[in-house]
């Protein structure tokens, strides 16, 4: 009675896995109607499936293939380097002289004028030697008129009259000299641009030489970056570089060459070049770091798609579509990209159409049916980044 039951649960079960598999399986139909099971079990044959995979069979034995067309772009040889900024003019105030600040009208950011003073120094003492070389300058102008007007009545010597003009002359070297001082007890902006830090403040003592604040026009930045040797006779003065600040990544800006050293660092096989590019908007800053890139067009190469690409024995290749059958051209790789391969070939041009999926089953002149097309993206420059 045991054995029997058993046999009975293995005939549900092998019962139950011919269904399903007459079910989930169109291609064992065909096997299950052979035997006369299909109606048993209640299974109704797919026909219309069979058709359809009849339907996409190749006629008359040809490969189904999808294909696209053979384009071109530029090879561009592409230089990315990182370089260092700073201000187009950048001045170190010091004092002139030493003494005691008494006035220091500027603040750390402003903007200052070329000429504005900026700070003063005490100056008593300079103030008097000025009013006393210039009274000294008038009394020896005014003895000078009495020598001129005895001259004239011949009651003057030469060596007279020679003694007053020098006596002038001296005088007026003395006032020179005394505004000279004077003006060496003010600071004043030697150019137009942004105060930075101050240090002092009013009432320190200063030395002559000592700093008092940094002023810088950073209308423009300079990029001080190096490029490889072998592209120094390709680059000129005013051509265009991207330039992008590696603490603004999303901020990208046009600048131009504005120097080119000429030497070339024998340690490192470069050459320095100075970038400029404008901070029209003043987010840039002295010290920052720059990345900058410039191009410099190349040949131009036959682009392929990526799947096209195959190989054999004899190196790469592509399929081809010629009159309806498949040839083999053969390429030689000169760079990949994501989106496609730029290839130099004899056997190949612009306009052919290649074979980019189907070509596992490919032979020489075999037969092949287009079932798609697709039109490569547009054409573009492509860029080598060293």
């Amino acid at each position: 009675m045991k054995a029997i039951r058993q046999v009975i649960v293995c005939l549900v079960i092998v019962a139950a896995g011919i269904y399903i598999l007459g079910n989930q399986v169109p291609a064992a139909q065909g096997v299950l109607d052979r035997f006369g099971l299909l109606a048993p079990l209640g299974i109704e044959r797919a026909e219309e499936g069979v058709a359809d995979t009849t339907a996409r069979r190749p006629r008359s034995g040809a490969t189904q293939v999808i294909t696209t067309t053979v384009g071109e772009q530029v090879l561009a040889d592409r230089i990315t380097a990182i370089g260092d900024g700073r201000a187009k003019f950048a001045v170190t105030v010091r004092s002139n002289a030493v003494g005691v600040i008494t006035d220091l009208s500027l603040t750390a950011g402003s903007y200052v004028q070329a000429g504005t003073v900026i700070a003063r120094l005490r100056d008593e003492a300079e103030q008097i030697a000025h009013e006393m070389a210039q009274i000294e300058l008038e009394d020896a102008r005014i003895q000078e008129q009495r020598v001129a007007r005895l001259e004239t009545a011949g009651a003057v010597t030469e060596v007279r009259r020679r003694e007053t003009e020098v006596a002038v002359r001296t005088a007026e070297l003395a006032v020179r000299q005394a505004e000279f001082d004077l003006s060496q007890r003010q600071v004043m902006a030697p150019i137009s641009g942004w105060v930075g830090l101050i240090d002092v403040q009013e009432g320190d003592r200063v030395n002559a030489q000592d700093i008092l604040t940094t002023i810088s026009d950073r209308s423009d930045i300079l990029i001080d970056f190096r490029v490889p040797e072998r592209v120094v006779g390709k680059m000129r003065l005013g051509q265009q570089i991207e330039v992008m600040p590696l603490g603004l990544r999303n901020v990208l800006l046009a600048g131009e060459i504005a120097a080119i050293d000429s030497v070339v660092d024998r340690a490192s096989r470069t050459l320095l070049v100075r970038g400029r590019v404008a901070n029209t908007d003043d987010r840039l800053r002295a010290g920052m770091a720059f990345s900058v890139a410039m191009s410099f067009p190349g040949e131009t190469l036959l682009s392929i798609a990526p799947l096209a690409l195959q190989w054999s024995s004899e190196g790469a290749f592509v399929w081809t579509v010629r009159d309806g059958k498949a040839m083999q051209a053969t390429v030689d790789i000169v760079q990949r990209n994501s989106d496609a391969v730029l290839v130099a070939s004899d056997d190949l041009k612009v306009g052919e159409i290649i074979v980019t999926e189907g070509v596992q089953t490919l032979r020489k002149g075999a037969e092949v049916e287009t079932v798609e097309h697709i039109e490569p993206p547009a054409t573009g420059t492509k860029a080598e980044t060293l």
